[in-house]
C-alpha cells in the first residue's frame, strides 16, 4: 500500500445501504483492496480467516465485518467505519447493516453522510428494506444516491435485468426527495465497475463506482450555514493568572464567527459582541464550523451548557411545540404522553409526544392516518411538547440543528432519532 500526502484533498463520508446480503461489506472491501487501500498484514489475516472458513478466495466483506458473531453469521449489525484516499479526494465510509433488527444503526450512520450507495441483489431486485433505507436517506436529506444494481455476474450481467431493476427503483424515488441519483451495474466479488471497467458488460457506458464518488459535488459546507455555537461548558479558572477569564467552550455546529460579531443567546435573548475566540494554543480572529473553541463575549452574561450563541442577525426557532418525522428504534412502541428525554445539540430537556399525526407505509409510500401504534422501526410524522424551548433549525435546513435524539428516561436507551419539520 502506498501513501500520498492528501492534507489538502476534500472529504467525502458515505455509506452502503440496502437489504441483507446485498453485498453491502463485500463492496466496501472490494473498493479498499483494488484501491490498494488494504495494508499487507490485514490482507495476510483475512486469507487466514477466510481459509478456516472454507473459502479458497478472501472474503473481502471481512475488512468491515469486525465483530466475532458478524463473522459467524456472515452478516454487518454494527455500523463499521474505514478510511481511505485517491489523489482526488478523501473517503469516510460506514457500512451499515442490512437486517430490519438494525435500522437503528442505518440511522446512525447515515446522520453524517453527503453521499449513499444503495445496493440491489440482481436476482432478487428491490425488497422492502430497500425502500426503508431509500426513505430514510430521504428523509436525513444525503443529496447524493448511487444505485448499484451488484451481482451482475449471477445474471450473466444481463442488460434487461438491470433494465428492469433500474426502471422500477425510478418509479419508486418520483415520491422521495432524492436530488441526484446514479445507476450502475457490478459485480463486487469479482470487482466489475467497482474500481475498473467491466470487459462482461460493455452495454453500459457510464463511470465506474470510484469515478463517481471522485466526482459527486460536494455542496454541503457547514461553514456557510448560519452561525449555530451550542454551549457545552463555561471554563472559568478563577486563578491568579486568568481571575477574569469566562469563556464559553464547544464546538461550532455550523457557520462561522469573527471576534467583534454582534450576537444573542438563546433563549434568553441576551445580546453581547465577541471579545475573543481562544483555542488550545491561540487567539483567532475568525472560527468556522467543525472547529472547537472558546467564545469571550464582552459582557459577563448568564448563559450554559444546552444555551446557544447565534448571530443576532441569523436566529434560529425558539420553541417547545415540535413537528418532526421519527425513526423509532426500539421494540418497546412510542407511548402518547409518556415523558422521554429529548436530546438536542448539547442541550437535553424532557418531553412528550401528543399526538401521531401519521405513519409511513413503506411499500406504497402513502401516510396511514389514524394509526397511532408505532413500533420498532416504523417512520410516523408525530407532534411533540418539549418541557423548555429548544433552540432549532427546520432539518431540510440545517441537520445539525435540525435532528434529536429521543431516549427512554427509564432505561436511558436511545429509542428514536428526529427530524425537525417546523
Amino acid at each position: 500500500m502506498t501513501t500520498v500526502n492528501y492534507s489538502n484533498v476534500e472529504l467525502l463520508r458515505f455509506i452502503t445501504a440496502g437489504s441483507v446480503d446485498d453485498g453491502k461489506s463485500t463492496l466496501i472491501g472490494r473498493l479498499l483492496y483494488d484501491s490498494k487501500s488494504v495494508f499487507e498484514d490485514q490482507l495476510e489475516s483475512m486469507k487466514v480467516i477466510s481459509e478456516r472458513h472454507g473459502n479458497h478466495k478472501v472474503n473481502l466483506a471481512l475488512l468491515t465485518d469486525g465483530l466475532r458473531s458478524e463473522r459467524e453469521q456472515g452478516i454487518t449489525i454494527d455500523v463499521a467505519y474505514r478510511y481511505f484516499s485517491t489523489p482526488k479526494r478523501k473517503f469516510v465510509i460506514a457500512d451499515t447493516p442490512g437486517h430490519i433488527e438494525y435500522t437503528r444503526n442505518m440511522v446512525t450512520g447515515a446522520s453524517t453522510a453527503e453521499a449513499a450507495i444503495i445496493l440491489i441483489d440482481a436476482r432478487n431486485g428491490i425488497m422492502e428494506q430497500t425502500k426503508r433505507h431509500s426513505y430514510i436517506i430521504s428523509l436525513l436529506q444525503i443529496p447524493n444516491v448511487i444505485f448499484a444494481v451488484n451481482k451482475m455476474d449471477l445474471v450473466d450481467f444481463s442488460e434487461k435485468k438491470f433494465e428492469k431493476i433500474t426502471d422500477e427503483y425510478s418509479i419508486f424515488i418520483q415520491k422521495l426527495n432524492i436530488k441526484n441519483v446514479y445507476y450502475l451495474p457490478i459485480s463486487a466479488f469479482h470487482g466489475d465497475n467497482v474500481v475498473e471497467f467491466s470487459k462482461k458488460m460493455t452495454w453500459y457506458k457510464g463511470p465506474s463506482l470510484l469515478s463517481i464518488l471522485e466526482t459527486i459535488p460536494l455542496k454541503n459546507n457547514i461553514s456557510s450555514l448560519p452561525a449555530r455555537f451550542p454551549i457545552q461548558y463555561v471554563i472559568r479558572p478563577q486563578t491568579d493568572n486568568f481571575h477574569d477569564y469566562r469563556a464559553y467552550a464547544g464546538q461550532i455546529a455550523s457557520g462561522t464567527y469573527n471576534v467583534g460579531d454582534s450576537v444573542t443567546i438563546v433563549p434568553s435573548y441576551t445580546q453581547s459582541i465577541i471579545k475573543a475566540i481562544d483555542n488550545v494554543m491561540e487567539s483567532l480572529n475568525e472560527a468556522s464550523a467543525p472547529q472547537s473553541v472558546a467564545i469571550r463575549l464582552v459582557d459577563n452574561v448568564d448563559a450554559s451548557r444546552g444555551d446557544m450563541i447565534v448571530k443576532s442577525t441569523e436566529l434560529p426557532i425558539v420553541d417547545s411545540n415540535i413537528s418532526l418525522m421519527v425513526c423509532w428504534f426500539n421494540h418497546r412502541p412510542l407511548c402518547i404522553g409518556i415523558k422521554y428525554i429529548i436530546r438536542h445539540t448539547t442541550d437535553e430537556v424532557f418531553g412528550i409526544v401528543t399526538h401521531v399525526n401519521y405513519k409511513v407505509n413503506i411499500n406504497t409510500m402513502e401516510n396511514v392516518i389514524c394509526d397511532e401504534h408505532v413500533k420498532m422501526n416504523d417512520i410516523a410524522h408525530v407532534f411533540m411538547k418539549t418541557s423548555k424551548p429548544l433552540k432549532y433549525d427546520i432539518y431540510v435546513k440545517n441537520r445539525l440543528t435540525g435532528g434529536l435524539i429521543i431516549i427512554d428516561g427509564n432505561t436511558f436507551e436511545t429509542v428514536g432519532a428526529g427530524m425537525i419539520m417546523k
